[in-house]
């Protein structure tokens, strides 16, 4: 699989000055966990789940989590574990599975790990992973325990993926406990620990909010501290660091589809950004966008989505610019290694080499799976190609 993969290769070479690369679900970890990109979450109820899968992989959706835990109703718990069974069955049967997202069962409860790796039988080979919610010290710990055992039984690696989402964690007079019991553990099991993931509806929840479609999750001081306090201890670039995911955003629109297909040629240069702007607003995708960039401003990489329409913009957003790559290269020059300052090869900005390095590696990684734009192409081109695809 490959992001942008579900665009014509041709128009991939007119929008890529590095094309994004191929990866498998066996690629190294710190490959998937820049990959992850847009993760779709859907209910494991969902009656033609398999055909779901596979209608997202074409869609450009590289990455999902078939979950059973809060949406669905408690009752449907049972049904959904054996759909999920049966759907695995059927995608093992009909793909190879390159054709088939990374995809993550979220459970509800330890147990759950070992036993559906066992009634998974042959289709586990599918199966990336499971994500673990409301993840504390003392949670966390019994499911990473159980995913060290169904590992082992299946004979396939699994990565975890945390969600911190707990009110222990919200909670001013606890947070700091609570983040440091989290680092123990994650940093007990840094090799199947993939990314951790941020539950912000949760976070709103203990305080009865909600924000609206023009406000972002910065824009909730609760919130937006907990995401500071949380990149403080567990993102740090030191190597102690962890992949740390977007929030979800819970917006979205039915109806007609955002944009017709088109030329590449930017739409700003032809006149029609208005008409795109207005698009965007009415489908409620402006604060999305904007909640995008301050994610990675704030040290945050890819986003949990609920719908397929936020998809293409996160991963849009997760190319990088020409300008971003020039300045990363220059940074990382084998002869800069002794540190020192220059102007970027744009002439619009310091580089700094000891400082930005850090940055400058990170971007580079993200190169390797976002691709890097042409320096004539922008956001708009990359969004109306990923629509159209």
């Amino acid at each position: 699989m490959r992001h942008f993969g579900h665009i014509p290769s041709a128009s991939r070479a007119g929008l890529f000055h590095q094309e994004p690369a191929e990866f498998t679900a066996d690629s190294p970890a710190s490959t998937l966990a820049v990959a992850l990109g847009a993760t779709l979450y859907s209910p494991a109820t969902r009656p033609r789940l398999a055909d779901d899968v596979r209608k997202q992989a074409a869609r450009g959706v590289v990455s999902m989590v078939l979950c059973l835990e809060d949406s669905i109703d408690d009752a449907d718990v049972e049904a959904a574990e054996a759909n999920l069974v049966r759907q695995f069955a059927d995608l093992a049967a009909a793909d190879a599975p390159q054709d088939v997202p990374l995809l993550f069962i979220r459970v509800r409860e330890p147990r759950q790990i070992t036993d559906l790796v066992a009634r998974l039988g042959d289709s586990v080979h599918l199966l990336s992973g499971f994500v673990l919610p409301k993840f504390t010290e003392k949670r966390g710990r019994a499911f990473l325990e159980a995913l060290t055992v169904a590992e082992r039984v299946s004979g396939r690696r699994l990565f975890a993926m945390p969600v911190l989402e707990s009110p222990e964690l919200l909670h001013l007079e606890t947070r700091a406990e609570t983040l440091a019991g989290i680092a123990a553990t994650v940093d007990k099991y840094r090799e199947r620990v993939l990314a951790l993931r941020l539950g912000v509806t949760d976070f709103c929840s203990a305080y009865g909010l909600r924000r609206s479609p023009d406000m972002t999750a910065y824009d909730v001081q609760l919130v937006a501290h907990v995401i500071a306090d949380v990149v403080n201890v567990l993102g740090r670039s030191d190597g102690t660091g962890f992949t740390i995911t977007g929030p979800v955003w819970e917006y979205f629109r039915l109806g007609e589809r955002m944009f017709k297909p088109q030329l590449r040629r930017s739409p700003f240069l032809e006149g029609r950004a208005e008409d795109l702007r207005t698009a965007l607003i009415e489908h409620d995708l402006d604060g999305l966008l904007r909640e995008i960039e301050l994610d990675r401003a704030n040290g945050l990489l890819g986003k949990t989505c609920i719908h397929p329409t936020h998809v293409v913009p996160v991963h849009a957003l997760s190319v990088v610019s020409h300008e971003e790559y020039s300045d990363a290269q220059d940074i990382l020059r084998p002869e800069r290694g002794g540190g020192g300052v220059m102007r970027s090869a744009y002439t619009n900005k310091m580089n700094e080499v000891k400082p930005h390095r850090a940055w400058a590696e990170r971007t580079l990684l993200r190169a390797e799976v976002f691709g890097v734009a042409k320096e004539d192409v922008g956001f708009v081109d990359l969004l109306t190609a990923g629509l159209a695809g």
